[in-house]
């Protein structure tokens, strides 16, 4: 029985060794992927011609909104709040009338100033008709030099006195006009502090309401420090452009000049934070809001441009599969320089109409075979560069045709 038991463990062995051994040889021969490259198979792959071009050297750092001037009004004076005359989130110019504080206490004092000036004007004159007779008098020795001077010191008291005066009756001018409470910018009003009918003092914490500078307005990011004089260099020749991006980096927001870099580097960072200004004159951008900005530094010209697609990482380094007139493929080393979206510049390695595996290097090694994909790329996939721009491959209804 025991016999029996051995001689089928061993039949079932020999069987499930001949499917295994079977099913592997029929992979081998229809060239499934994992021994493409590796037997007489050829590897599908895209690929996409090396151009000549421009390519922008940015420099790019996470920064945030800040309004130009943010201002916090406060009454000037103290009184009851009789109006506000804004609507919370409404856009302002200077000098337009928000808020209004009961002027009549203001008014009363500004007719006791003027009363105070008539009555004192009127004082000084009379000294100053005295004063002249007194000279006269004193000409003809029919008063002592005394009495003269006497005269002479109130005349000057009385200059003085009219001379407070008239600064009261200013300061009550004054304090009538803050009465009135207008918005020293222009921009955006945000929501309300108090509301009309409270006392206000010119001391109030919070003040009435905030005003938001938003055309133009500014954002403040961090570079870091290692590219301080390549800027400071650049801005001696000229405005530089930044670009204001949202926070996936999808969507421009505004483009601005970079306005100031700060006078000291932060140590815990090692970065330094430029100011650049937008018009925005559409709104984009909005005060704390994140976004990330793009500092043009420089425009590469003439450079070879390649995907970023085409671009391998490995033990030898940076590297790329070239392409080769008998459909093998060449592992070549190279040195990237800057790079902008799907596209990057080659310093050395690939030089102009070189063909580059885009896509489907995961199979390959130095001098395996290849198939190219209809249209040099499989469809769908963004691989190609012209004219030194990357551009997005879609799938044509007439790719179908005629294809293998």
């Amino acid at each position: 029985m025991n016999r029996w038991r051995v001689v089928l463990v061993a039949v079932i062995a020999l069987a499930a060794g001949w499917i295994f051994f079977h099913h592997d040889s029929t992979d081998d021969q229809s060239g499934a992927p994992g021994a493409r490259g590796r037997g007489g198979g050829s590897v599908l792959v895209g690929v996409a011609t090396a151009k000549t071009g421009d390519i922008p050297i940015y420099l790019n750092g996470l920064g945030a909104v800040t309004p130009r001037n943010t201002v916090t009004v406060h009454s000037r004076v103290d009184g009851q709040l009789m109006r506000v005359a804004f609507e919370e989130g409404q856009l302002v110019k200077a000098g337009d009338l928000l808020a209004e504080i009961d002027p009549r206490p203001f008014q009363a004092q500004l007719e006791q100033a003027q009363g105070q000036l008539a009555r004192d004007e009127a004082l000084l004159k009379d000294a100053r008709l005295n004063l002249e007779r007194f000279k006269t008098l004193f000409a003809q020795d029919s008063i002592a030099k005394q009495q003269l001077d006497t005269q002479e010191s109130l005349v000057k008291q009385d200059e003085g006195v009219v001379q407070n005066d008239r600064g009261a009756l200013d300061n009550a001018k004054v304090n009538m006009v803050y009465t009135q409470i207008t918005s020293p910018v222009n921009g955006r009003v945000g929501l309300r502090q108090v509301d009309p009918g409270n006392i206000v003092h010119a001391g109030d914490a919070n003040g009435i309401v905030v005003v938001a500078e938003l055309q133009p307005i500014t954002v403040i990011f961090a570079i870091p420090e290692d590219n301080i004089p390549g800027v400071a260099q650049r801005m001696q020749t000229g405005k530089l452009t930044v670009e204001a991006w949202d926070r996936d980096n999808k969507n421009k927001l505004a483009q601005g000049t970079l306005l100031a870099i700060d006078n000291q580097v932060d140590p815990t960072t090692g970065t330094v934070k430029f100011k650049a200004e937008f018009p925005n004159e559409d709104n984009a951008l909005f005060p704390s809001q994140f976004v990330n900005a793009r500092l043009l530094l420089d425009i590469k010209h003439d450079a070879t441009l390649i995907p970023t697609a085409a671009v391998n990482r490995g033990s030898q380094g940076t590297f790329v599969y070239l392409v080769k007139e008998d459909k093998t493929v060449a592992l070549q080393t190279i040195t990237l320089g800057p790079g902008e979206g799907d596209t990057v510049a080659v310093e050395k390695g690939v030089k102009p109409g070189d063909v580059v595996v885009t896509d489907g290097g995961d199979n390959l090694r130095d001098g395996s075979k290849v198939e190219i994909a209809s249209d040099g790329k499989p469809v769908g996939k963004p691989d190609v560069v012209q004219d030194g721009k990357h551009s997005q491959h879609k799938t044509n209804p007439d790719d179908s045709k005629g294809s293998p």
